[in-house]
């Protein structure tokens, strides 16, 4: 146990009880929606991805298991860092399986069950660095684009199906000190790309960030985003997601940290904090809140002069 977390009491419990980490959050249907993984065994060997809905970030549904990387022919377990998305009438859970391989599995519903494709979508060594850790960015246009990567960073506009992509189109760049998780967001004109730097279990696990005005870039390194806390006992702050609450400019960054207390690179729990936009279009770095994040739907005031 790190010297942070043994010199330092900290009151701050996550709203989502019990060890998850990479969580990918979304609004659907007025609730957030968050899938992650599932946390607390060596070497991160869940098998399953559960599903939770909130209206408010504070207090959570568990839906139970939504997919379980088992029932996929082509893989075995180890379900890591899950992304969703919405199209076609239907809900997609794309997936880390097999600790290097990349699949997608399809819902009638937002909270499951999922059922897999059928095929990996992307596999170990198809391209450079590890595959592992998918995201989703949907384009004001309503084109949607997969991103993956540890290592090297890969993106590519995925094909209407939202099951498949034309290979000779993915684009690869290794952002500044990247390690993996890399998230594309937009706002106006300006799309964000953020990503996580170190390892997992390191407790300087961060995220860095930078701007384009494409979503494939090129992009500008902008710095750091979101990183520990050492003094509070808040370490290993990392592989995080961000929404916008629809109908406002009201954005939501989630990410895990070590567990309090007693975490490390397997026991990981979830935080939600506001993510702020400046004036200047660069975004303001994140410093964790000291209670849980509250941000009920439908939330009409902001609290902040940077927001908007």
């Amino acid at each position: 146990m790190s010297d942070a977390l043994t010199a330092v009491k900290v009151e701050l419990p996550s709203p989502i009880p019990g060890y998850f980490a990479d969580p990918t959050i979304a609004v659907v249907d007025g609730r957030y929606l968050l899938f992650a993984t599932t946390d607390g065994s060596p070497q991160w060997s869940s098998t399953g991805f559960r599903a939770f809905t909130s209206t408010d970030l504070l207090s959570w549904e568990d839906h139970g298991v939504a997919f379980d990387v088992r029932e996929a022919q082509w893989a075995s377990g180890h379900a890591w860092a899950p992304a969703y998305a919405q199209a076609n009438g239907k809900h997609y859970l794309y997936f880390t399986a097999d600790r290097g391989a990349i699949g997608v599995a399809v819902a009638d519903a937002a909270t499951g069950p999922y059922v897999d494709c059928g095929h990996a979508l992307v596999v170990d060594g198809e391209f450079d660095g590890v595959t592992i850790d998918p995201a989703i960015f949907a384009d004001n246009d309503g084109s949607s684009y997969l991103f993956w990567g540890n290592g090297v960073a890969h993106g590519v506009r995925l094909a209407p199906d939202m099951v498949s992509f034309a290979p000779t189109e993915v684009v690869s760049w290794v952002p500044e000190e990247f390690r993996e998780a890399v998230w594309v967001h937009r706002r106006g004109d300006i799309y964000y790309a953020s990503w996580s730097v170190d390892d997992t279990r390191s407790e300087n696990y961060r995220v860095h960030y930078a701007t384009s005005s494409a979503p494939l870039g090129p992009w500008e390194n902008r710095g750091v985003l979101l990183s520990k806390v050492a003094e509070r006992g808040i370490v290993g702050t990392g592989h995080h997601s961000i929404a916008v609450v629809p109908g406002t400019d009201h954005w939501v960054v989630a990410y895990h940290r070590f567990a309090i207390p007693g975490g490390n690179g397997y026991h990981r729990e979830l935080c939600f904090d506001r993510l702020y936009h400046g004036p200047d279009g660069l975004l303001e770095q994140v410093v964790p809140s000291a209670e849980p994040l509250c941000l009920p739907l439908g939330a009409d005031e902001l609290t902040h002069g940077a927001d908007g």
